[in-house]
């Protein structure tokens, strides 16, 4: 793709089997070629109290609102933004033509808005209650672009707070074998030479080092994280301490993955709450290899829509074409975005962000959590119609569903997201419901950890309490909190109290066992439950399920 530095990016044309739906960023909206006209059902999100980032019902006031002309909702039309844009310009008939322009043929026809009214035969337009091109969704209302960035990214506050990052991050070097210790001793040197390359349009980033992380559920496969140099990552830090305040108004409020306010929690209660209200046919959907598959061109073409700034543009293309390094040799990159790198993440929502606005304007109810999404659906027909609409869709972006991962379930055969496992329980109560203190009730939904999960933790709490670990007790327990607080954390308001407490009562036995070197010993006598807990500090699991913190073990 060639680029001149002052008018930001120019690329081809992508004939796609949908029609044109990337364009080049220099190109304006076609006004000539009508699109099938899609409306806004009035599919409602469910709210979520207490959560954050959770989107509300599209309602037929707030598609009609001139209010909404703000970069990031979803709620507008093709006619309703289109309006004010054509009373700017001072074309009330919706041709886009700026004023002045052609001026002979308006004094002919010129007449007042009362004489021919806005929904007179003289000013109807065919109806486009969509965008026709993916693209324009990143820039909704043709807001001014940024044209004067790279400055702002070498400046030397910005990349200080960059390396603060880098190193709260932690994390191993790349493929020149400096850590972040070494990279500190020079911190001086290093920072006024980032500086100097970016200034300059020098800067030239190292090719990512391969590291191999072996997949949960499959033996001997692995996914390779490409992990930059820490010089590198500064850069990347700083690019993206500038990009994030750019493009986060235009992310959908369907999107929570590497958001900041936004978590796992609020996806999973978005997605409760939906089927709560009687959405529970799912579309329990992945991409396929999405990191390793990202099309450069096109995501360029986004990023363009919102930054203007050609060194800007020319420097993230630098870092996804930086190729990798692996067993001695280098590897080049013609696809994908390196899984490990700072600006990743960011670059991965700016892709996916015109599938989320058009899955919530047909009127889907989706959650992302960046490349693993739900849609939850009235039946089994709406669920069919979703994923073939998110083929279509992701094909024009360069994107692929998972065949293996993708399928359509009802809730009572329940669903995994986000190592949750979610499912309408269908076992009969044998007490009556006066008596269950639980407070659960038959066909009750609930949540619970995924065995996956349970399996992957247990094996790190084995790895970490080998018979053979050179530890006393109190360190060992030292080394074990930080496992057993994570994880108890992250699933304590799921459906847990008897998982955690057959956990709790195994971890003990780990410990005695590591301690006393064979499974069956008298470590109750020595180290009970309450020696363990109170004196050594040992994290109870039980004890993080919020109802039940306070009561004591």
């Amino acid at each position: 793709m060639n680029r001149s530095a002052k008018g930001g990016a120019r690329s081809s044309l992508h004939s796609l089997d949908e029609g044109i739906l990337i364009h080049p960023p220099h190109q304006g909206v076609c006004g000539q070629h009508g699109t099938e006209e899609q409306r806004v059902t009035s599919g409602e999100l469910a709210e979520s109290p207490g959560g954050t980032g959770v989107s509300g019902p599209i309602s037929e006031s707030e598609v009609a609102s001139d209010a909404l002309s703000v970069v990031g909702r979803l709620n507008i039309t093709y006619e309703a933004w289109r309006k004010p844009r054509d009373r700017a310009t001072g074309d009330g008939t919706g041709s886009g033509k700026a004023a002045g322009e052609d001026g002979q043929e308006e004094k002919g026809n010129q007449m007042s808005k009362e004489e021919r009214g806005w929904n007179s035969s003289l000013s109807e337009k065919p109806v486009r209650s969509r965008l026709r091109r993916l693209v324009d969704w990143i820039n909704l209302t043709g807001a001014k672009k940024v044209h004067s960035l790279i400055d702002k990214v070498y400046k030397r506050k910005n990349l200080e707070i960059a390396w603060e990052r880098v190193k709260a991050n932690r994390g191993s070097g790349g493929v020149d074998g400096q850590n972040l210790e070494a990279f500190e001793a020079q911190l001086e040197q290093q920072l006024d030479r980032l500086q100097r390359e970016l200034k300059a349009d020098t800067y030239q980033p190292l090719s990512v080092r391969q590291h191999p992380i072996p997949k949960r559920d499959k033996p001997g496969e692995y996914r390779m994280l490409g992990i930059p140099t820490i010089y590198d990552r500064v850069c990347q830090q700083a690019l993206l301490n500038r990009l994030e305040p750019i493009f986060e108004p235009v992310f959908d409020d369907a999107s929570f993955g590497y958001r900041r306010g936004r978590s796992t929690k609020d996806a999973l209660r978005k997605v409760w709450n939906e089927i709560q209200g009687g959405s529970e046919w799912i579309v329990d959907a992945d991409l396929r290899d999405f990191f390793g598959s990202v099309d450069h061109e096109k995501l360029l073409t986004l990023v363009a829509q919102r930054v203007a700034d050609g060194r800007v543009l020319r420097l993230i293309e630098a870092m996804l074409k930086a190729g990798s390094y692996s067993k001695g040799r280098l590897f080049p990159t013609e696809r994908g975005t390196p899984q490990g790198g700072v600006v990743s993440p960011l670059l991965s929502n700016i892709l996916l962000t015109p599938f989320d606005r058009e899955m919530r304007l047909k009127g889907y109810r989706l959650t992302r959590y960046a490349d693993d999404w739900v849609v939850t659906c009235k039946s089994a027909a709406e669920a069919r119609a979703a994923v073939d609409a998110a083929r279509r869709i992701l094909k024009q972006l360069g994107v692929e569903l998972h065949p293996q991962k993708t399928r359509i379930v009802h809730v009572q055969h329940g669903f995994e997201f986000l190592g949750y496992k979610i499912k309408r329980g269908q076992k009969k109560h044998y007490l009556p419901e006066s008596k269950i203190r639980s407070g659960i009730r038959p066909g009750a939904l609930y949540a619970y950890p995924r065995e996956k999960s349970i399996r992957r933790f247990m094996d790190q709490v084995r790895q970490r309490t080998k018979r053979t670990v050179p530890l006393k007790t109190k360190e060992l327990i030292e080394e074990l909190n930080p496992l057993l607080r994570g994880w108890g954390e992250y699933y304590k308001r799921a459906h847990v109290r008897l998982l955690f407490n057959r956990l709790d009562r195994w971890i003990i036995r780990r410990i005695w066992s590591h301690r006393l070197k064979h499974w069956r010993n008298a470590g109750w006598k020595r180290w009970p439950a309450r020696v363990l807990y109170r004196e050594h500090g040992l994290v109870n699991l039980v004890r993080l399920i919020p109802s039940l913190a306070s009561r004591t073990p």
